[in-house]
């Protein structure tokens, strides 16, 4: 993705300021014309990485679309605090699916505008779908729906808000609950506490394997880059699949002022690789402006505050090795070091 490259003009921090750029590069989130698809009034946690997220990204759909966008949300944390009976904080046609089948009915949609269109004589609809859920309903209930979209290639943008748990219904393990993490159903007891290691899935791998014309991984941490991925998702036709990294300050354990600080070290620790990848095959990644290790992560979270030495407790620093080494992995997998950083 050729995205414009900006330079940070405040030294030491990750801060640039809209007026000083060129209209063609400014976020959508920096326009007095932007949407608010996702308006003020919901009732997200102070900190929500996923309501950040969501804002952002449907937004970025909207303005790619000139406002043709229907939405299609499974249950979670993102239809609850956004729909409280009877209001709403949506301004775009939503429709709430239920908590396994937000890619099916994404599907549906698409496939009557392609027939509304087909009838008006025009080849494709201009108006397009997006459907999106947590990571509980897509990694797991919702798994089977989204890999239909995947094999039919439907025209569907699915979009992930990953805060690593069923956040809605008190902090359950999904498959994309990290190894070690402590949640209601994995406790913090036992010789290996926490998740268990070699569980779970990874979804930006599965779709790549399913070769759909559009795949790509995003953190709140970086809104620009996240807007460029949403933009180029809606600029092709099939099934896309864009997975962004929400952290929950309620389920993490974290304090709200710090959710935009872990989305960053899970990237810059490796935990979370941030790339693009067209018909199976990696077309660009982000690389680590300044590694550090995941301890440096995982320590400002409590569901992983069992894995330190505290008074009376030694910890497990053969776990924080493991995730290290995980750590690791994904730098090598994704090549996600330049040659002249320094370790």
């Amino acid at each position: 993705m050729n995205a414009p490259q900006i330079k940070f003009y405040q030294t030491g921090t990750f801060t640039v300021g809209n007026r000083l750029l060129a209209p063609e590069q400014r976020s959508v989130q920096s326009s007095s014309e932007r949407s608010n698809s996702i308006n003020s009034g919901h009732r997200a946690c102070q900190g929500c990485g996923e309501a950040l997220g969501a804002r952002y990204a449907v937004d970025a759909a909207m303005r790619a679309t000139r406002g043709q966008l229907i939405a299609a949300n499974a249950t979670g944390c993102l239809e609850v605090f956004s729909t409280p009976y009877p209001e709403s904080s949506w301004q775009l046609p939503w429709i709430h699916s239920l908590f396994g089948n937000a890619a099916a009915v994404g599907t549906g949609i698409a496939a009557a505008l392609k027939v509304k269109a087909l009838k008006a004589g025009m080849s494709e609809s201009a108006t397009r779908v997006i459907a999106q859920g947590g990571d509980g309903g897509t990694t797991d209930i919702g798994f089977g729906c989204l890999s239909g979209m995947f094999e039919r290639n439907d025209d569907v943008l699915y979009i992930c808000y990953d805060n690593e748990a069923y956040m809605n219904t008190g902090v359950q393990r999904s498959s994309a609950t990290p190894p070690a993490a402590r949640t209601a159903t994995t406790m913090a007891v036992g010789v290996q506490p926490g998740a268990s290691f070699g569980q779970g899935k990874n979804l930006p791998l599965i779709a790549m394997a399913h070769e759909i014309p559009y795949v790509a991984t995003a953190t709140v941490a970086d809104l620009r880059d996240l807007e460029a991925k949403v933009e180029r998702a809606m600029s092709l036709r099939g099934a896309r699949y864009l997975h962004i990294l929400v952290p929950c300050p309620l389920g993490w354990g974290a304090a709200s002022h710090d959710t935009i600080r872990l989305a960053r070290l899970a990237r810059e620790t490796g935990i979370f690789p941030v790339f693009e990848a067209e018909h199976g095959e990696i077309t660009s990644v982000t690389k680590i402006r300044h590694r550090v290790p995941v301890a440096e992560y995982l320590k400002p979270q409590k569901r992983f505050a069992h894995l330190f030495a505290q008074p009376g407790q030694p910890g497990h620093p053969e776990m924080l090795a493991r995730i290290q080494a995980d750590a690791d992995k994904n730098i090598r997998r994704f090549k996600l070091l330049d040659e002249e950083v320094t370790v």
